[in-house]
């Protein structure tokens, strides 16, 4: 081939390139389009528009991810090879034929140059944020320390909590999500700033109260709401059943599964009346007293004299009361044992499934407990402060112990009860002064100087 030929091929090639690459990238737009309506009903690629599972949702978001990426870089392609045919003599060829695609007629009929830029612009325009609060599952704020972009101070400076646009969204699906699997998560409780946080969210709120893109003001507390009504929503379905799972795990294994086998154990040794010494002292007091109360009311005269064939059967008949009622509270002492653990057992079970609802539901707490006012934060630690380690928490640390004693059949032993009162309320009256020296004392240091000023 000539030199000549050459550089009229290469004019040409040039020529074509600003159509070519617009045409590249309007094709990509319109396949986003089909995909929206064939499979969204013309709405955004999103969770909340059609139930699909999270397999079918990743090709689709793959593919878009892979169009947007050819329409940016054809539309530079578009913008560098115009530039170029600005300051050159060579003329851009109109006359090239446009390609038809298919189910892509009705959009693709006789478009001009700005018409396509507008359809380009207006399909791009829906994903400039991406798929990320769609599929960010109402946790806390990613912090990584490679992500640099301006995204990170708009969602991580106030801490907020990301949730989903949608408020039919589908939470199992979305806590399923591959992409979120090693997050690292941050909350109010684990930040601080140079700064004080309502400082910053002073400045936040008053920088977007004079925004003149009013309408994405709007927009964005309308989202905020949504959040934040969403979180509250799982945090509190998540709190009854963290409370209902072990009750009914307790009551059900109780009912149908430890009691027959522990009182056929029983029936079996009819020997066994009393579990412990503490039982057996009890029911020997509970048989003297009432042979004490049959001879004092007799003596008086307010019941007949009884011989001593019925004063004996009428201890008889109250011994085996007596035995009866101990012997059943000792199958439910050992009933109870068994069935601790598995409610135990329903718990972790809950709280390894449930990994993601353990993050919303600790933002969810952070946010109600630094959101109070000073005053309402120094009250709630001395009270706290006051009935776990203070001057009258010896008190009910032993009626504590002795309830847990008695709920699992275990002989009360004192001495356990006065090293265990004498230990852990001072370990975890330091654990507090720490969360206070540590924490509270960095995130809201007001009030820690309302508590002092309180306590004293």
């Amino acid at each position: 081939m000539k030199f000549p030929n050459i550089v009229r091929s290469s004019r040409r090639w040039l020529s074509a390139t600003p159509e070519r690459a617009l045409d590249a990238a309007y094709r990509a737009a319109l396949k986003i389009k089909a995909i929206e309506d064939d499979h969204f009903k013309g709405e955004k690629v999103t969770t909340g528009t059609i139930n699909y599972s999270q397999s079918v949702l990743a090709v689709f978001r793959a593919d878009v991810n892979n169009y947007l990426q050819t329409i940016k870089v054809r539309l530079t392609e578009f913008n560098a090879s115009r530039a170029v045919l600005i300051f050159s003599d060579t003329g851009v060829n109109i006359a090239q034929t446009e390609i038809v695609y298919d189910n892509e007629q009705e959009y693709n009929q006789g478009r001009s140059i700005i018409e396509k830029l507008n359809f380009i612009e207006e399909v791009v325009s829906r994903y400039k944020n991406g798929f990320s609060q769609e599929t960010s599952a109402l946790l806390p704020a990613l912090k990584s320390k490679s992500f640099k972009s301006n995204s990170k101070n708009k969602y991580l400076r106030d801490n907020k909590v990301s949730v989903s646009e949608d408020s039919k969204f589908d939470k199992n699906k979305l806590l399923k999500n591959k992409q979120e699997e090693d997050p690292n998560l941050e909350t109010i409780s684990d930040k601080t700033a140079v700064l004080p946080r309502s400082f910053l969210r002073t400045i936040d709120r008053i920088r977007q109260e004079i925004d003149p893109q009013s309408e994405n003001t709007e927009e964005q507390v309308l989202k905020k709401f949504r959040r934040s009504r969403n979180k509250t929503a799982i945090s509190i379905r998540f709190l009854l059943i963290l409370i209902i799972v072990p009750l009914l795990a307790h009551q059900l294994s109780k009912t149908f599964i430890v009691s027959p086998f522990v009182e056929k154990y029983f029936s079996n040794h009819q020997d066994i009346l009393f579990i412990n010494k503490d039982l057996e002292e009890e029911a020997f007091v509970e048989f003297h007293r009432y042979e004490e109360k049959l001879e004092f009311k007799s003596l008086i005269g307010l019941s007949p004299a009884l011989t001593k064939e019925e004063m004996k059967d009428e201890l008889h008949d109250k011994a085996e009361e007596i035995a009866e009622i101990y012997r059943h509270q000792g199958i439910d002492a050992i009933g109870n044992v068994f069935a601790d653990l598995f409610s135990l057992a329903a718990f972790a079970a809950v709280i390894f499934f449930c990994k993601r609802e353990i993050l919303i539901i600790k933002s969810f707490l952070d946010e109600i407990i630094y959101g109070l006012s000073d005053s309402a934060k120094a009250f709630l630690i001395i009270l706290l402060t006051d009935m776990f380690v203070g001057y009258h928490s010896p008190h009910g640390w032993e009626i504590i112990l002795e309830g847990i004693s008695r709920h699992l059949g275990l002989p009360e032993n004192r001495d356990f009860n006065f090293l265990f009162i004498a230990t852990f309320p001072v370990i975890l009256d330091t654990v507090l002064k720490y969360w206070i020296f540590r924490y509270l004392n960095r995130i809201s240091p007001s009030s820690v100087a309302t508590y002092k000023n309180m306590n004293e």
